[in-house]
């Protein structure tokens, strides 16, 4: 029997606010010593009473409209009850009914270099949990980042390979620091991401009875190579006729494979009642509009990325790389402004930007203009000597020639890489591209 794998995602990601969830202690907790950055509330020590930190508040809303995601109107908190020594209080303030954000999606590529729909659950607010750390026997606690605020981002079980997986983290990753909400660093824990695993029979529409949970990895790559690993597991498990059960799973890097952790609790073991020290959430209550948040946005890296290949017609991979960080997409913009001044065109500076690794952070947007324009002084500008070598290109390379007719376009590179390699790399690239199509259309 053939099986196909049913993935969907969790993904927690800690906020850059300056306080905690529910308390003033500072959120800058990384590296400082153990135990410093804590109080009665954080500690759940008896007596003390939570409140809502708006700032957290608004980091969430920015990240479900970010997601497409509707945001209610009025939302819950709730104590998630389990007990384990980084919990002071027993219980994890979180949301579970009344999320903050709901019905999202976001976009991503598959194996096959298809685009799929993967359908947000909820992104809600909750707090974090302090940390372990196992050590010659003994197990040390830190509670420092017991309280910093986080944002959990569920998906529906829509992902059918490991290429959307990845796709869609660093999209995440991605789109938190463009929102600057988050440093989104997988190695501090900023980031972390957790899968519920499961496979089908091909052509069963229904879901299986059970899931597996991989918790705690900390790098696309761990992640993919789980995944990837626990669906082996869990066909290989079928097909000898074992039963599968809901459980939660480690990854060992060092043997390659998961390991068993527990066996998976439900909804209904948690007790989730509603938290009775803080009031319902009402976006109103807190002085924040949805269209205010919204105005005050960046623009998305892709939205970014589609605008580049749409109006300064860059190729879609160039356009990819140039928005990968928003410092390095407005470092772009600000050259193609500078150069419109002084005629270089949009193409000429991704080119040299992409080409020659521009240092972002020790040259001037204006500086790569005026090295463009010394590094074109000496080009080929004469038009019939560069129709000639257009000419000569094609003229050498009837392969390539049949082939891009044939619709494989990206065999044009290696056409000019042919004509800047006879001329010494004295021409221009965009205008020896132009020629050519011209001529082979």
């Amino acid at each position: 029997m053939n099986y196909e794998p049913v993935i969907g995602l969790e993904v927690h990601v800690e906020l850059n606010t300056k306080s905690k969830m529910f308390c003033r202690c500072s959120a800058d907790y990384f590296g400082k010593e153990p135990n410093t950055h804590t109080c009665p509330v954080c500690l759940g020590l008896p007596g003390a009473l939570p409140y809502i930190n708006k700032a957290a508040i608004e980091d969430c809303i920015k990240i479900g409209l970010a997601l497409n995601c509707t945001v209610s109107e009025r939302s819950s908190f709730e104590r998630k009850n389990y007990f384990y020594p980084d919990l002071p209080k027993g219980y994890q303030i979180s949301q579970y009914r009344w999320p903050l954000c709901v019905g999202g999606r976001l976009q991503v590529t598959g194996d096959r270099g298809q685009d799929v729909t993967i359908r947000i659950n909820r992104a809600h607010q909750e707090e974090d949990t302090g940390k372990l750390t196992h050590s010659e026997g003994v197990t040390l606690i830190d509670f420092n980042r017991s309280g910093v605020p986080l944002v959990e981002i569920v998906t529906e079980p829509d992902f059918t390979d490991t290429a959307q997986v990845r796709d869609y983290a660093k999209k995440l990753q991605q789109l938190f620091r463009y929102l600057g909400v988050s440093n989104a660093d997988m190695e501090r824990g900023d980031m972390r991401l957790e899968a519920n695993v499961s496979v089908r029979p091909v052509g069963q529409k229904e879901l299986p009875n059970y899931r597996v949970e991989l918790k705690n990895i900390n790098s696309f790559r761990f992640m993919v190579a789980a995944i990837e690993h626990e669906i082996k597991r869990q066909i290989a498990a079928l097909e000898k006729g074992e039963k599968l059960s809901q459980e939660t799973r480690g990854w060992n890097e060092d043997k390659k494979s998961t390991f068993l952790q527990r066996s998976k609790e439900e909804a209904h073991d948690y007790r989730y009642f509603p938290e009775p020290d803080l009031p319902e959430l009402k976006v109103d209550r807190l002085q924040v509009t949805v269209d205010s948040i919204k105005k005050s946005m960046p623009e998305l890296p892709w939205d970014k990325s589609k605008r580049f290949v749409e109006e300064l017609k860059l190729t879609e991979a160039q356009a990819k790389m140039l928005s990968e960080t928003k410092e390095l997409a407005n470092f772009f913009e600000e050259a193609v402004k500078a150069g419109n001044q002084q005629e270089v065109n949009a193409i000429t500076v991704a080119n040299y930007i992409i080409n020659q690794k521009v240092d972002i952070k020790t040259v001037k947007p204006s500086e790569v203009i005026e090295k463009i324009k010394s590094k074109s002084a000496g080009l080929i500008s004469d038009a019939r000597e560069l129709e000639k070598l257009a000419q000569e290109a094609i003229e050498e390379n009837p392969q390539m020639v049949e082939a891009y007719k044939k619709g494989k376009v990206t065999v044009i590179q290696a056409m000019i890489g042919s004509v800047m390699k006879k001329t010494g790399g004295k021409v221009n690239p965009n205008k020896i591209r132009e020629i050519l199509e011209e001529k082979l259309r």
